[in-house]
């Protein structure tokens, strides 16, 4: 199978394509490589893959429109998997222009591109925030999600109201993942686990928002690539019972199904680490939520399968990446 990857360079992005890669597929990677986050770890993730047979990588970035055409008419994927994007909810309030660009703009070049180069099924990351204001646990696919609190999840549910248009005009077989907050090695510098590991350990405090008072849905990064891939097998089709009618478009949630207190969340970190941190707790911030859950009854009964890796094992593979990527010694006392 031949895919197109974008954000190849991303956590999830640079995860799949491995995945992807020791399973036989033939990959071409596309990121702009933008510095958003440190761009070294961005070509560390790369350098795993970048010298296997079947893999390709072109910077570019999606709402160049020129290029982005270009590249269709020229390769011929079966699959595009879109995880390019400007991440991050708080970010979003300090520059929204770069939303728009890349996942609004951005994403209408990947549709336009699937569409007239007939690719047989687009999978897109969507995100849990598009839950914005819903406060009824478990999430649901078929909750309404009318009410975002951040541009960044606006832009998300955008995204899937712009594949449902695509996938009723030109029959484009669509699947949007709805992730719930993932982590993991190789992860991304601007979540929290990766802050609150690097303040531990340089001694200094951890911001807590909501005073501590967080649930999260925390999703490891394996559970997750192997949900897409999952995905992959499968594309949406006008016999399988559809959230809408007659058209080949299906949003799922991947989360680990479970409710993890954010203290909980950190008393796992400062066991990994063998060292305690020292909580600044603060307000609210804008944007955020209180807490998130998933519900993946649609997952698990349209592809047998749900994430697993509990919080424990996966905050502490987690920092055993992270030491040995930066070469850190802990001693604990």
């Amino acid at each position: 199978m031949r895919v197109l990857v974008t954000g190849a360079a991303g956590f999830i992005g640079a995860s799949l394509s491995h995945l992807l890669l020791e399973r036989g597929n033939s990959v071409l990677g596309l990121d702009n490589m933008n510095s958003y986050y440190e761009v070294s770890l961005k070509k560390a993730r790369l350098s795993r893959i970048a010298n296997q047979k079947h893999f390709q990588f072109q910077q570019l970035d999606v709402s160049n429109r020129p290029e982005i055409s270009k590249l269709f008419e020229r390769e011929a994927f079966d699959v595009v998997v879109h995880l390019a994007a400007q991440a991050g909810v708080r970010y979003s309030i300090e520059a929204p222009h770069q939303y728009i660009d890349s996942n609004i703009v951005g994403f209408g070049n990947i549709l336009e591109g699937c569409r007239h180069n007939h690719v047989a099924h687009l999978i897109y990351a969507s995100s849990s925030s598009v839950y914005g204001a819903n406060t009824d646990l478990p999430f649901k696919e078929s909750d309404s999600v009318d009410h975002p609190i951040s541009l960044y999840a606006a832009t998300k549910k955008a995204n899937e109201l712009m594949a449902h248009a695509y996938s009723h005009l030109y029959n484009l077989p669509t699947t949007g993942l709805r992730f719930f907050t993932v982590y993991g090695p190789w992860g991304r510098p601007d979540m929290a686990l990766f802050k609150f590991t690097r303040n531990i350990l340089a001694g200094e405090p951890i911001s807590v928002y909501n005073y501590g008072q967080m649930v999260r849905d925390f999703t490891y990064i394996d559970d997750v690539v192997e949900g897409i891939a999952r995905v992959m097998d499968r594309s949406p089709n006008h016999s399988q019972e559809m959230l809408s009618s007659g058209v080949p478009w299906w949003i799922y949630n991947i989360g680990n199904s479970s409710r993890v207190d954010l203290m909980d969340y950190i008393r796992n970190l400062e066991h990994a680490l063998g060292v305690e941190a020292t909580v600044e707790l603060l307000p609210m911030q804008d944007g955020d939520v209180q807490a998130t859950e998933a519900d993946v009854t649609q997952l698990e009964n349209a592809f047998d399968y749900r994430p697993s890796v509990n919080v424990a094992d996966g905050v502490a593979n987690f920092v055993a990446w992270y030491k040995s990527y930066y070469k850190i010694t802990v001693h604990s006392e």
